[in-house]
């Protein structure tokens, strides 16, 4: 039964347009493509004899083989196919395997083609040719995992169609086409079609090909309830294997960190997928500023996913990430050497399988389950009494998308209401993450002076929050602190575009500008968003922090650097912490009661 929602939801609200494109039609598009359109053969799969990885993670479950995962994508394209030969190289010859490569693409890889060089680029690797595409993969023989910036963007169908020529059969990331936005592109019906359309092109290939979801990066993250998350599952796997007549899968991990919930939603994904995991992502939310301090991290999360996959396999790969994550991208020598720590793990895990128990995991999994189903029958319960076509998938697709996590977890999850909750539901399971951020932002209140939290609470502040990209976890903890300091929040959005942050800080009358950066697009960002506020004489302090990096022209690293400094000329006031934009607005408060 749908539980009470706080008003009601209405398909024209949802979709306001007259009409919508037909998706029978975009299908049969992009199943047609299908007949000019097929899985090249590439190393991975020559060498080892399948015709897909998932057929590879079957063979490999079967064996009890703990399969491995690594991210590559330097900037540069002849870094990344040195890196796709070394590692793989460097790991053989110690009698160890590399099974899958996430490639890391670039954020405007997910423009087409034809308008990708006039957008702004981020810290991944850019390929413009198909050829690129099958010269990467033909490196190693590793199975190639395009996972991000492909479906789920506007140039889904073309990228995916570059992907499955090169030899990939796990194209993803459909989590990001409900939770991301390419910067100055507002036609989600485009993105949706092209979307759709790729994934119908996955469903009428003659093999089995994954069509990935990161939990991490879609609707699933934004959830305070991991019944929640796991219902994210169910509704990907309605819209892809019953409608579309493809192959759902996932990935999760890196805001999973707390041990017992990780191994528990690790059961309870496990019960219910049906098609084999992409891999377990690192937990690297669990990361710092102390290398050494993160290795006590790496080991803890890669002990809980070896376990997991040792003893009930989901068919995931499991990640092990350098612990230099935390400040920048890690290099070709670093991801080998955590490969080599992950793998000799595996070896020294075997003993101590023994002396686990699952009885306290397993009631947790299973209260998972039930509410994960529970959370799915809502949505579509809830969806149908509004109008919406369930049986559908442009419609559930860009639905969910409008919607957002925040709203279908008010409307539908499985928690039991409870006012003054966040999403105003106690949680089946508790998602750490969303709550560990907001208890972050809570702590760094609670640790300032109490003359600066008093001046700045009184002195009714309104400031605009707002992400450059599609990293929000920043953002939330910002809100967290300028709500707990009574301060008026104005929501910029995440992906936002200066143009339209500056109009917004403006006609909102904010005070400052509070920025959230990750992706290395912070220079270019708040040079425009400089340029844009001038414009409209718009003259109030930005704030900025975050991963502050750019890859410098003509790099011959694809390493990024530091740009603090070049923001700083701006005239923004570059935050190594919260803690300076909050000396700041102590001293604006001030002076405005003053």
């Amino acid at each position: 039964m749908v539980m009470v929602m706080q008003q009601a939801l209405d398909r024209r609200q949802v979709f306001p347009e007259p009409s919508l494109p037909d998706a029978a039609a975009l299908i049969a598009e992009g199943r047609a493509m299908a007949s000019t359109v097929s899985v090249g053969r590439s190393a991975f799969l020559e060498t080892f004899g399948e015709v897909s990885e998932i057929a590879y993670k079957r063979r490999c479950t079967a064996e009890g083989r703990v399969m491995m995962h690594a991210q590559i994508g330097f900037r540069d394209l002849g870094k990344s196919q040195r890196a796709y030969a070394e590692i793989w190289e460097a790991l053989d010859k110690a009698g160890y395997r590399v099974d899958r490569y996430g490639i890391c693409l670039d954020w405007s890889m997910g423009y087409p083609r034809a308008r990708r060089n006039s957008m702004p680029r981020g810290t991944g690797l850019i390929m413009d040719e198909v050829d690129d595409w099958i010269a990467l993969t033909s490196m190693a023989p590793v199975a190639p995992h395009f996972g991000d910036f492909v479906i789920g963007t506007p140039a889904a169908f073309e990228n995916t169609i570059a992907a499955l020529r090169c030899g990939c059969t796990s194209v993803g990331n459909l989590g990001q086409y409900f939770a991301f936005r390419q910067p100055h592109w507002d036609d989600d019906l485009f993105t949706t079609a092209e979307s759709l359309k790729a994934i119908a092109l996955t469903a009428a290939q003659p093999i089995e090909i994954i069509v990935h979801s990161s939990l991490d990066d879609g609707f699933a993250s934004m959830f305070t309830d991991l019944s929640c998350s796991l219902g994210a599952i169910l509704l990907e796997q309605h819209i892809v294997d019953d409608l579309c007549g493809g192959h759902a899968s996932y990935s999760f991990g890196n805001t999973y960190a707390q041990p017992f919930t990780r191994l528990a939603f690790q059961r309870a994904a496990q019960k219910i997928t049906r098609t084999p995991g992409t891999m377990v992502y690192g937990a690297t939310t669990m990361y710092g500023p102390h290398q050494a301090a993160n290795y006590a991290a790496l080991a803890t999360y890669l002990r809980l996913d070896i376990y997991g996959e040792k003893t009930r396999p989901a068919g995931h790969a499991v990640n092990p990430t350098p612990v230099t994550e935390a400040q920048r991208i890690p290099d070709i020598n670093e991801i080998i050497d955590v490969h080599m720590f992950a793998n000799r793990l595996v070896e020294l895990d075997a003993p101590l399988h023994g002396i686990y128990s699952d009885e306290e995991i397993d009631p947790i999994a299973e209260k998972i389950v039930a509410g994960g189903r529970q959370f799915r029958d809502n949505v579509l319960n809830g969806f149908a009494q509004a109008g919406i076509d369930i049986e559908n998938p442009f419609e559930m697709l860009l639905a969910i998308r409008r919607i957002g996590s925040k709203r279908l977890e008010e409307y539908f999850g499985p928690g039991r209401p409870t006012q003054g909750r966040l999403r105003g539901r106690t949680p089946v399971v508790r998602s750490h993450s969303i709550e560990q951020l907001e208890a972050d932002g809570e702590g760094m209140v609670r640790r300032m002076p109490s003359a600066d939290r008093e001046t700045i609470a009184g002195a009714g502040l309104c400031g605009c929050v707002a992400s450059t990209d599609v990293h929000e976890y920043g953002k939330i903890v910002l809100e967290t602190v300028l709500r707990e300091l009574k301060v008026q929040i104005v929501d910029g959005g995440i992906s936002t575009d200066p143009n339209d942050l500056a109009e917004q800080a403006k006609a909102r009358r904010a005070d400052f500008i509070a920025l959230s950066s990750y992706n290395g697009v912070a220079l270019q960002f708040v040079a425009d968003l400089v340029r844009e506020m001038k414009s409209r004489d718009l003259d109030v302090p930005i704030f900025v922090g975050g991963k502050l990096n750019r890859i410098p022209d003509g790099s011959n690293t694809s390493l990024p650097v530091d740009v603090g400094s070049e923001i700083s000329e701006t005239g923004a006031i570059v935050c190594s912490s919260v803690d300076t934009m909050l000396n700041k607005l102590a001293s604006i408060a001030a002076s405005r009661s003053s």
